[in-house]
């Protein structure tokens, strides 16, 4: 996500009023607006994004790295290193957290597994400041409760998930992107979802999903519960367009061999969560307005690095 300062170093002080067809109140309006517009023929706007990127390391044994000097880490966008302004390690900015439940048939089956350990998890993540939603989906996306550090209401939420048919993941993600995008600069953004990604339902498709997560800044952390090891029994496609948009986040894919290991995953989860590092610089040289952005981070030593491949650059309509 990026932060934008705007310099001014002329004010607009004037405002129009609402244009109509005819009368006192037209005239103003108009009247107003070619004033704004003559001030603003006057006014230099200089913007000026700082690009904050969240970063996961990991050692050779897959474990999250904690402590690593500033030196080690090295950005690039689009091949252009960059100059890191800000460098946290172990950073305490706060979280949003969407929590995404799949009640679809074909997972409903280890549902009540699956919703005591995502009220465990509930319970060990949020910290002070965090806040977390939770929502259900099946062939439609549902919030059972909003952003809200009160614990036994989160996990309230999360036991009255419900059964359900079809699944809409792409419209979860989406829902779940659009919701952080609403929250704070000055936050972390998480989706985690549990899914047994067989996608069958949605009203957006696959392309509107990675955008929308991609355009939030979310970290999309997928949970995958497979119905069978099987490829035959499973929706591999919806696993690999999954994983294509967790990938592009910077989070993580998970495919727990049965619902006991789900407060191990959930507990991974939240270790990272707490030990990933906050880069952020300033792009030299800027792209142009409503540009896709790539972005890469490399740390010497023997580690696996995840971030967000890249971001939009600011003054892109939405579509």
């Amino acid at each position: 996500m990026a932060s934008r300062a705007i310099v001014s170093l002329a004010m607009v002080c004037a405002a129009s009023a609402p244009a109509s067809s005819g009368g006192a109140g037209g005239v103003a309006g108009q009247a107003g607006s070619a004033r704004s517009r003559e001030q603003q023929r006057g006014e230099i706007r200089v913007e000026v994004s700082l690009v904050n990127v969240l970063v996961s390391v990991l050692d050779e044994h897959n474990r999250p790295a904690p402590d690593l000097p500033r030196a080690v880490f090295e950005v690039y966008e689009e091949d252009a290193p960059q100059k890191i302004e800000v460098f946290e390690p172990e950073t305490q900015q706060p979280l949003d957290l969407v929590l995404m439940i799949d009640a679809s048939l074909s997972t409903f089956i280890d549902m009540a597994v699956e919703k005591e350990a995502a009220a465990h998890f509930i319970r060990q993540v949020l910290r002070s400041g965090d806040r977390l939603s939770v929502y259900e989906f099946d062939e439609n996306v549902t919030q059972l409760a909003g952003f809200s550090n009160d614990v036994p209401l989160l996990q309230s939420a999360v036991r009255r998930i419900t059964e359900g048919a079809g699944t809409s993941l792409y419209d979860a993600v989406y829902v779940g992107a659009q919701a952080l995008e609403r929250r704070s600069l000055e936050r972390r953004r998480v989706i985690v979802m549990v899914t047994d990604a067989g996608e069958t339902t949605s009203r957006l498709d696959f392309d509107a999903a990675r955008r929308e997560a991609v355009r939030a800044g979310a970290l999309l952390y997928t949970v995958v519960i497979r119905p069978s090891k099987n490829e035959s029994g499973r929706n591999t496609a919806g696993e690999h367009a999954v994983q294509t948009i967790t990938d592009a986040t910077g989070g993580a894919m998970f495919f727990p061999d049965g619902p006991q290991d789900l407060d191990r995953i959930f507990d991974q989860i939240d270790r990272e969560l707490r030990t990933q590092y906050r880069l952020a610089y300033y792009p030299n040289p800027r792209g142009p307005a409503g540009s896709f952005r790539k972005i890469e981070v490399l740390v010497k030593g023997n580690y696996q690095v995840r971030h967000r491949t890249g971001y939009f650059m600011g003054g892109e309509a939405k579509k």
